[in-house]
């Protein structure tokens, strides 16, 4: 029984971390509050993802001597500050103080407390770890329909949309649930991940090998592809519905809360898909293998952006949304399990760590294209003549 409870804590400790996937929720408001460029605004959200990788993998290779409890706890704390940094930087206007906050010292939180929950509940679930980890990581990529529906909507509400409080109202409910969350934190007594590794071959050997490699490569594709839209799906789609706008009925006003509201349910609807994703692709990879379900994975994303280079309909792009962070969500989820029946019980924390970096050059890449098309080539519909051609 108490296996479970540590599994549901490890996906309640994901869930407020994946919170950071509502970015977008936040995007076009801070540009419109600060004056502040797309590419500008971006960077805290990429930067924020990029710390995520380096510090997982650190945290990730130092685990078993600092112990899943220490880390899970000072990672939420750390990614709650940066919250609170954030805050301060919105009121003041200052971009470096929001680069400092939400990008460095949130994402080094998150990337501290994200590998814990994973390794410490492969400990306690041995059996069917496709199904085990794609259940704690699934609670990662629900974190967005929290954060786009419940927190930021409320906290935006009761602060009267000052974006400065309800960033710092956000940042002390993580800074009370987090690390709450995180005390229960425990490796199973059978696999404890707090003993010396007496593995007798370095973790170093196998990330320099090959075959590691080419894993790190396809996971870098995968999380590119579902960057892209984390980051921006709300404006790309506000921007479609602006398109097929025909009324003059409605002000400008009741116009910013349609866009906004539509915003805030495509967020929430693909994080559904996301979270689902982890859970529903790892436990398909159970039956038929890690590898097999890797490639359908990969083969449906590339299918789908080729259907958006036609896509100028706000419910079709919308749809397919939901299909790339259902195929993103599964990359997440297989990971995991692929990484500890390749490598071993052993290596599975620092081998998990190491390939989030691939996490951290998804999210400059894929954000980064999306803010330098918005700021210099607004005129197309078609998402991916919208990014590649310019017009």
């Amino acid at each position: 029984m108490k296996k479970w409870f540590i599994a549901f804590i490890g996906v309640l400790v994901h869930l407020f971390l994946g919170t950071v996937y509502a970015w977008s929720y936040f995007q076009t408001p801070i540009v419109e509050f600060t004056g502040w460029s797309h590419t500008q605004t971006t960077w805290a959200f990429s930067l924020s993802i990029f710390m995520l990788g380096v510090s997982a993998a650190w945290g990730g290779i130092n685990l078993p001597k600092y112990g899943s409890r220490k880390l899970a706890i000072i990672g939420g704390s750390l990614y709650a500050i940066g919250y609170l940094l954030a805050g301060v930087a919105l009121h003041y206007q200052s971009l470096w103080i929001l680069y400092l906050g939400f990008g460095f010292v949130g994402g080094t939180g998150l990337g501290l407390a994200y590998v814990t929950p994973v390794a410490t509940v492969s400990t306690w679930l041995t059996k069917h770890q496709g199904l085990a980890t794609g259940m704690v990581v699934m609670g990662f990529g629900f974190g967005a329909l929290v954060m786009s529906k419940i927190l930021a909507p409320y906290f935006m509400s009761i602060s009267h949309s000052n974006l400065s409080k309800s960033f710092l109202y956000i940042g002390l409910l993580l800074l009370i649930l987090l690390p709450g969350f995180a005390w229960f934190l425990k490796p199973s007594p059978k696999k404890n991940l707090q003993k010396k590794n007496t593995h007798t071959t370095s973790p170093i050997q196998y990330i320099l090998a090959k075959p590691f490699f080419i894993l790190w490569c396809i996971f870098l594709i995968n999380i590119t592809a579902g960057m892209v839209f984390i980051a921006f799906q709300s404006p790309l789609l506000q921007d479609l519905l602006l398109k097929t706008l025909t009324t003059t009925d409605l002000s400008s006003s009741e116009v910013n809360i349609y866009l906004t509201t539509s915003g805030a349910t495509l967020i929430g609807v693909s994080s559904i898909f996301n979270g689902a994703g982890r859970f529903t692709w790892a436990a398909l990879s159970d039956k038929i293998g890690r590898i097999t379900t890797f490639k359908i994975l990969l083969f449906t994303q590339i299918l789908v952006f080729v259907g958006l280079i036609f896509v100028q309909n706000p419910i079709l792009f919308s749809f397919l949304v939901c299909i790339i962070l259902l195929c993103y969500g599964g990359g997440f989820g297989l990971m995991p399990s692929l990484i500890k029946d390749s490598y071993g019980t052993e290596l599975m924390a620092s081998l998990y760590g190491s390939i989030l970096t691939a996490w951290s050059i998804g999210g400059i890449l894929g954000p980064q294209l999306v803010a330098y098309m918005k700021d210099n080539h607004t005129e197309n519909a078609g998402f991916l003549v919208y990014l590649l051609s310019g017009g």
